[in-house]
């Protein structure tokens, strides 16, 4: 069995989510009409570093929000089971502001795709951006990241696995073919699957 491949440790995520955020406030134009959504869960999670580190490095305050796109995908009776569902969080107007939306893992593009629709429901920005941790490529939309941490060329059978410190303990990219190599442990599916159990979780990482 091939092993898991560490693509990724706490410090690479640190200063690639550092550099994103100084590019955000370079390409984003006026600050006062930027704003942060998160993609459920893992990207909810970078959103929120994102804002800390722009308004520590900028002193500039922006809105933070974050969407659930559970019944915004194209694919969603395709990949069975009921989708589990968040709650979104947009506590401002986004009418008229450049949103940048927040992933870690862009894959084919349909979370993201699935996450401009849910965020339009909400109103009509000026400008819409995608920042992401990783790209590994793939894709079946014609989508393009404005901020990418990583480029990672991955064959489609591969899987990437994020993990963020809030939620799992530790801050690190793994490239793998099975969640046990991630994990080291025979239940590490079932755990992985708990614990990405966002709706776009499992795009990410599969085939």
């Amino acid at each position: 069995m091939p092993q898991a491949k560490v693509v990724l440790g706490s410090e690479d995520m640190r200063r690639m989510l550092t550099r994103i955020a100084h590019e955000i406030v370079e390409n984003g134009g006026d600050p006062e009409r930027l704003a942060l959504v998160g993609i459920h869960r893992r990207g909810a999670v970078l959103a929120e570093r994102l804002q800390v580190l722009i308004a520590q490095l900028h002193d500039v305050e922006v809105p933070l929000g974050d969407v659930d796109i559970s019944f915004y995908r194209d694919d969603v009776t395709l990949r069975g089971g009921a989708p589990v569902v968040h709650a979104t969080h947009l506590d401002f107007d986004v009418d008229e502001r450049t949103i940048v939306i927040v992933d870690d893992v862009l894959f084919t593009g349909r979370t993201v795709r699935a996450a401009i629709e849910a965020l339009f429901d909400y109103g009509r920005p000026a400008r819409v951006q995608l920042a992401v941790l990783a790209d590994r490529g793939h894709r079946e939309l014609p989508l393009r990241p404005d901020y990418v941490g990583k480029n990672l060329p991955t064959a489609r059978s591969e899987r990437v696995f994020v993990r963020v410190a809030e939620l799992d303990g530790e801050d690190s990219v793994t490239i793998a073919q099975h969640e046990a190599e991630v994990l080291g442990r025979p239940d590490a599916a079932r755990l992985i699957q708990a614990q990405t159990a966002g709706p776009d979780a499992t795009r990410r990482a599969h085939p």
